[in-house]
């Protein structure tokens, strides 16, 4: 008889994996379809095992074999493992993750950067949801949010010019690095790390139309006790890239800019005085937020979480 531990949540997913198991009639694909190393399954098995009192499988060289228990237990485990499916199934349905649809907006850097990796997890957890993205300057952004036109969106601040408005909720998503691009052929291009003070007399290739980037770059040159020489301005980052790699100037970009680096152009750091941009996700304050909406939340801080670090 199954003692109290094994009515818990991690036993139901022991069932599920001895189901597997017995299905595949190897421990190694079982692993795979699950989504496990073949040694957490091991592992889990042999603590079924122990809850009931008896061996549910027999290891052959080309696979395992359930013993008469084992396949006993199968049965029934095959029967509760379907209802539960069939309950989260029903469950989703109700939460409206099997239909539906959401509207998210970023800005361009993220769209190219970290916010791909974030859709292509959330189409796979939920197909059904048709999801729609808008890519538009920080007060579109904003207007697009307060309108309805967006359900969520992401933003960006600073520490001297944080982002506050009541009527919006935000939650940290990650920080990310500023950092400057050089040509190969520079004389800094074997270092790892710059600071301002060395820059001091490098002609500066930024984003037009005041972009908040020009901004970042004067602070930190006045902090450092110099006025930046501006030399070419750009349009994207893919431009500045560009002139960058054939010696027209440097560059200080956030860290998310440079995901698709040009070949020709190196990326230093500028250590603990790097400035530091936090990204955000929006929503409003004062909506009552739908499933689907939920579910892209979750989705997005569990891979930021997964990739902490990854543009310090």
């Amino acid at each position: 008889m199954l003692n109290d531990d094994a009515r818990d949540l991690y036993d139901l997913r022991r069932l599920a994996l001895l189901v597997e198991v017995v299905e595949q009639g190897s421990i190694t694909a079982a692993a795979d379809t699950m989504m496990y190393t073949p040694s957490a399954v091991s592992q889990q098995l042999r603590k079924l095992e122990q809850e009931v009192g008896q061996p549910l499988l027999n290891r052959r060289s080309r696979g395992v074999v359930p013993t008469e228990a084992g396949q006993v237990l199968a049965g029934h485990a095959r029967k509760i493992v379907g209802q539960i499916r069939a309950a989260q199934s029903d469950l989703d349905q109700i939460a409206g993750l099997r239909r539906g649809s959401l509207t998210i907006g970023t800005f361009p850097t993220l769209a190219g950067s970290f916010l791909p990796v974030v859709i292509r997890a959330f189409k796979k957890r939920y197909p059904a949801i048709s999801l729609a993205v808008r890519s538009a300057r920080f007060d579109e952004l904003v207007s697009d949010l307060e309108s309805g036109v967006t359900g969520l969106c992401l933003l960006w601040d600073y520490p001297w010019n944080p982002f506050e408005d009541d009527s919006i909720r935000t939650t940290e998503v990650f920080q990310e690095s500023t950092v400057i691009l050089v040509a190969k052929g520079h004389p800094l291009a074997d270092r790892d790390e710059v600071t301002m003070g060395e820059l001091r007399k490098e002609s500066w290739i930024v984003r037009a139309d005041a972009h908040p980037v020009v901004e970042v770059l004067q602070r930190s040159a006045h902090d450092a006790g110099f006025e930046p020489t501006i030399g070419f301005l750009a349009n994207d980052y893919q431009e500045a890239q560009a002139m960058v790699s054939v010696g027209m100037g440097v560059a200080m970009v956030p860290k998310t800019a440079v995901a698709l680096q040009h070949p020709d152009v190196r990326v230093l750091g500028l250590g603990a005085g790097a400035p530091l941009r936090r990204v955000l996700l929006a929503q409003r304050q004062d909506k009552v937020y739908a499933p689907a909406e939920v579910a892209f939340h979750t989705t997005l801080l569990e891979i930021a979480r997964e990739r902490a670090g990854e543009y310090l």
